[in-house]
């Protein structure tokens, strides 16, 4: 279990420091223990992944992040075999850039992006309609954990706990993510 702020702040993993938490309380969102429909039927169990590190994004076909895709997919390409799990979650809450039918959308990232990765069908992320994994991290973790935007970024790690999480704005392919992933990726295969 990790400890977590309540104040809203952005204190994840090691970041949790004292000095920087005026409140603390017990955390015990794991990844694991949520499930999607899946994108073109089926479901979506994160628990067929336990033991492995997960980034998990909330994705849309319409924004100007959406060729985050095609970095997702080379992660997932580059990372597979050492045992990453990308998961994209289709949403429309931010400028109803996920207008698509999920039909639609698994057409747009098979052809757009070459897509192979997990997919969900499309939830929202934000509000009282959120799906519940991401109700749990804004209870657990205050507001500022929530996507702000598209492809928002979440790393869980092996044993399912938030490691980090990066707005819009930073690629996949960024050093800061790919430093992560391979660190939890090393802990991983221990």
């Amino acid at each position: 279990m990790l400890l977590g702020c309540s104040q809203g702040r952005h204190c994840t993993g090691k970041r949790l420091g004292l000095r920087h938490v005026t409140s603390l309380r017990i955390v015990n969102v794991n990844v694991f223990n949520y499930n999607f429909a899946g994108l073109t039927g089926g479901a979506v169990s994160l628990e067929r992944f336990r033991n492995q590190p997960i980034l998990l994004v909330n994705t849309a076909s319409e924004c100007g992040f959406t060729p985050h895709y095609a970095k997702l997919q080379q992660l997932y390409m580059d990372y597979q075999q050492s045992g990453l799990v990308v998961v994209g979650i289709p949403c429309n809450d931010f400028g109803e850039q996920e207008p698509g039918s999920e039909e639609e959308i698994a057409e747009f990232v098979r052809t757009e992006y070459n897509v192979t990765f997990p997919m969900t069908a499309k939830y929202s992320v934000m509000g009282i309609n959120a799906h519940n994994l991401f109700k749990d991290l804004a209870q657990e973790y205050g507001g500022a954990v929530l996507p702000r935007w598209n492809f928002h970024k979440y790393l869980f790690n092996r044993k399912g706990s938030l490691v980090e999480h990066w707005p819009a704005q930073t690629p996949p392919d960024d050093p800061a993510v790919t430093h992560q992933i391979t660190r939890n990726l090393q802990s991983w295969s221990l």
